[in-house]
């Protein structure tokens, strides 16, 4: 257990992932926040920009150049893809942990990176030591883990959804995995855009990306490593009008072993340790408002006996247990610390 507060920085703290970390940093006992950065916004209070932060946050933002960033004991990166993997070696130099919500250290195949994100992979010998970060599945590696690429929040639900059959070998992968996955609209970022304007988002629904979209090889590498083989996999995303929230709908096809084994003991058994899983009694149906604003991941079975197929509903914040939630309770195992520490949020209800 660490003795004195961790420096924390964030680089990109304008976004809404890096609000949500100063929500949740703000008030975690075992945390210093020392720079928080900004280019555009350099010199402006923190409060300011953000005023449910007042009396909580009283830094200001600092400029990405001069902030010293080495000063910290780890680093968040919420900013775009690609920044992480330019400033991640001299911070290791320093001896700074590096924890990235954008895509730099989630894909261990640099080729696949580079097509699907468009950009060469700047520091390929950094990435190969970083670590995939679902606490769930990963926890040992995290806990010496210097880099960690904290996971997309659809590949969350899909991967934690999935896991424990995956790892007792119960799906039959002569059918495709179908993941139809559901977000509200602060997914896409804190920018302007015509797409997620209230006119064009609200009182309506609409996929996106159906053809590919950046999580698929995502997911699909952990898939591939948790089955230890490779597996068909179909991801449909949709934008829904809510602002928080994400709702996947997860159908597979079961083994004849699966058939006669207790499918809720089993997940009930796999996640019974973990404070951020919620395995739902049978038959229930989650919705998203029962886990607003918190790092819980709920998930409930539903078993289509006629067709042998399993369906699984998992919800989580999209912002917390889907990005800043999740990062946090990397950086709690990354320092030694309780891993619920500053984690203890109640959902939001109504």
């Amino acid at each position: 257990m660490t003795s004195k507060k961790i420096k924390v920085g964030i680089v990109g703290g304008t976004g809404y992932t890096g609000v949500e970390l100063l929500r949740l940093l703000a008030i975690h006992p075992d945390v210093e926040l020392t720079a928080i950065t900004s280019r555009g916004e350099a010199g402006m209070p923190v409060a300011e920009m953000f005023p449910s932060l007042r009396g909580f946050v009283d830094l200001a933002f600092s400029d990405p150049g001069t902030a010293n960033l080495t000063a910290c004991d780890v680093v968040f990166f919420a900013t775009p893809h690609g920044v992480a993997m330019s400033q991640a070696k001299a911070l290791l130099a320093a001896n700074v942990k590096v924890i990235d919500l954008a895509a730099d250290f989630r894909l261990q195949d640099t080729a696949v990176f580079e097509k699907w994100y468009k950009m060469p992979h700047s520091c390929p010998d950094v990435l190969v030591d970083a670590v995939y970060g679902i606490p769930e599945l990963y926890r040992e590696k995290i806990k010496s883990a210097q880099v960690v690429g904290n996971p997309g929040c659809y590949p969350t639900t899909v991967l934690l959804g999935l896991a424990p059959l995956l790892e007792q070998g119960l799906i039959d992968f002569s059918a495709p995995i179908i993941a139809d996955s559901k977000s509200g609209v602060s997914g896409a970022g804190r920018k302007a855009e015509v797409a997620t304007l209230f006119a064009e988002a609200s009182d309506t629904m609409r996929a996106y990306g159906v053809s590919g979209h950046r999580h698929h090889p995502e997911i699909h590498a952990q898939l591939t490593n948790l089955a230890g083989s490779d597996v068909q996999f179909v991801f449909v995303p949709h934008l829904i009008p809510m602002i928080r929230g994400m709702l996947s709908t997860i159908y597979v096809k079961l083994t004849d072993k699966a058939k006669v084994v207790d499918l809720q003991a089993l997940y009930q058994q796999r996640y019974q340790h973990e404070s951020f899983v919620d395995v739902m009694p049978a038959g229930s149906l989650p919705e998203t408002r029962s886990v607003r604003g918190s790092n819980v991941l709920r998930i409930a079975l539903h078993s289509q006996v006629q067709t042998g197929y399993l369906t699984l509903v998992v919800v989580q914040d999209n912002l917390v247990k889907g990005a800043a939630g999740q990062a946090v309770q990397n950086m709690n195992i990354m320092f030694g610390l309780a891993e619920s520490a500053g984690l203890g949020v109640v959902p939001l209800l109504p």
